[in-house]
């Protein structure tokens, strides 16, 4: 198919989402300076138009990430930005992009991933690998591993994976039995504790004009929290004011980050964009030969997911809706011709005009859009194949009129009389799409036409498809329709003649036969 394959074609993006992550224990503060610092940087890039900021809690997912499967768990800001008009812009969408990676490259311990809000199905990051298994002491090992190759890969970009930051906890553990001792409420106990730490929410409150209300809690003076507070910690007892370290021992362990499951088994995922100009469809596969080579624990299901997911059920849908109307097109066309050859000649017309997508293909360098060059092939089926009716239709009635006329003489008329229809009906269709097909976008209203515009971009794989598609299928019922058409009676003729000769050889012989045997017994 060209140069590759692609789900959905890539178009001049007017909205881009940029996801900044990093790895630490950062406070609020942290994060908005982290996330400021960013900002400071991407702010005055040409042809942004607004800049939506947002800063989140590490491992905190947006509705936004929740959807597209964009999120990380080192997560801790997005910006979400809106473009200029393209005609108000010197630079394109995809130039935004670069200048936006080039100026947040250089920034230590701070990982910037932009990508463009998608104009097809949203799918997500072209290549996502997920890794199941059962025991999930396996998950992180492979899927570290994984996202190490892939780091070396060249053409990948914006790799991330879900693994849990690694963190530490504070685990609290109380002895109830030394806690009835001293006459301790547990109840009393774990609000002290909040009181240290987050503090206990006793109301909300909704500022004017906000949309979001504000928790209000209450918790000791800032040099009265954190883990040494607890260690000094104390509680109303019956007993009087009893320590909690009495009864409540504390120890550091590994946090525990969200962990997803899918159909109720662990799963981990490695994610990544591509650069431009690179398929992704070609990069997995390299993944895929690299990781058949590789002794992954058995336990371990490895699923290719993403765009290639579902640039595969798409495909799939289109060659089934193609075949599907070929049949219901050869159920109909015998019953109006009443002739299994004639309705068989125009589905071939049908699947040979493909070979013309293809070839369009190859002259422009595109790629095959597995959803809109599909629609194209099916789309084109309907206009070769009306045609191909009228002119073997027209075959048919100047035969059953004329009967003096000769086959050639036949075909030569009808492909007379459809010539300007067929025509027609090509060139107003070529000449309609060639500016979608050239990536020309008219503006009748403005006056203005633009080259690469957005809308031009998204449809150009489909009008590609049809301009081609149709051109060399107008060949073929001009040409190879009418000699196909004479195929079965010149081929009726050669077998007569052959049939003929073969007869007056096996007379001759008989003859010669007959002349040797009188000879003899004379």
């Amino acid at each position: 198919y060209g140069v590759g394959m692609i789900y959905f074609s890539q178009s001049e993006p007017q909205y881009l989402q940029v996801s900044v992550r990093a790895r630490g224990n950062f406070s609020a503060s942290e994060v908005n300076d982290l996330v400021k610092e960013v900002e400071d940087r991407i702010i005055d890039v040409e042809g942004l138009r607004a800049i939506n900021t947002q800063t989140l809690s590490v491992g905190v997912q947006s509705a936004q990430d929740s959807f597209t499967d964009t999120g990380s768990s080192d997560r801790i800001g997005a910006f979400f930005i809106e473009l200029l008009h393209e005609q108000q812009r010197d630079i394109g969408g995809l130039e935004v992009m670069r200048e936006i990676r080039r100026r947040t490259a250089s920034m230590p311990g701070i990982q910037v991933d932009v990508f463009p809000f998608e104009g097809g199905p949203p799918v997500g990051k072209p290549i996502q690998i997920e890794l199941r298994s059962r025991d999930r002491g396996l998950l992180e090992p492979a899927l570290a591993r994984l996202s190490e190759y892939m780091s070396t890969v060249p053409g990948l970009i914006d790799i991330d994976d879900t693994l849990a930051l690694p963190s530490i906890e504070w685990r609290l553990q109380v002895d109830r039995a030394q806690a009835a001792l001293y006459g301790a409420d547990v109840v009393a106990a774990g609000v002290a504790v909040q009181l240290v730490t987050n503090g206990v929410k006793v109301d909300e409150y909704r500022p004017a004009g906000a949309e979001d209300s504000v928790d209000i809690r209450v918790r000791f003076p800032i040099h009265e929290r954190g883990i040494r507070a607890l260690e000094r910690l104390r509680i109303s007892t019956n007993q009087g004011l009893v320590p909690l370290s009495n009864f409540v021992s504390m120890r550091a362990a590994q946090g525990v980050d969200t962990a997803g499951r899918t159909d109720g088994v662990p799963v981990e995922r490695v994610r990544a964009e591509v650069e431009e100009g690179i398929f992704a469809d070609a990069k997995l596969r390299e993944i895929q030969d690299w990781v058949a080579q590789q002794d992954f624990d058995p336990a371990i299901e490895i699923i290719f997911r993403g765009a290639n997911e579902e640039q595969s059920k798409s495909i799939a849908f289109v060659q089934l809706a193609f075949l599907l109307s070929l049949m219901l097109m050869f159920v109909l066309l015998v019953t109006q011709f009443n002739s299994f050859y004639q309705s068989a000649l125009i589905l071939l017309a049908v699947i040979m005009s493909t070979a013309g997508v293809l070839l369009g293909l190859l002259i422009t360098g595109n790629a095959f859009s597995a959803v809109l060059t599909g629609v194209g092939v099916v789309a084109l089926a309907g206009i070769v194949v009306n045609n191909n009716i009228v002119l073997i239709d027209t075959f048919n009635h100047v035969r059953g009129t004329r009967p003096e006329l000769n086959l050639r003489d036949v075909i030569v008329r009808a492909a007379a009389q459809r010539l300007r229809p067929v025509l027609l009906t090509t060139l107003t269709t070529v000449f309609g799409l060639l500016p979608l097909a050239c990536g020309l976008s008219v503006n009748l209203v403005q006056r203005s036409v633009t080259a690469s515009g957005s809308m031009s971009m998204m449809w150009e794989p489909l009008s590609q498809a049809i301009v081609f598609g149709l051109s060399f299928a107008t060949i073929l019922t001009l040409i190879a329709t009418p000699a196909m058409l004479a195929l079965p009676v010149a081929a009726r003729e050669k077998y007569t003649a052959w049939q003929g000769k073969r007869e007056q050889r096996s007379a001759g012989d008989q003859k010669v036969t007959a002349d040797v045997a009188a000879g003899k017994s004379a």
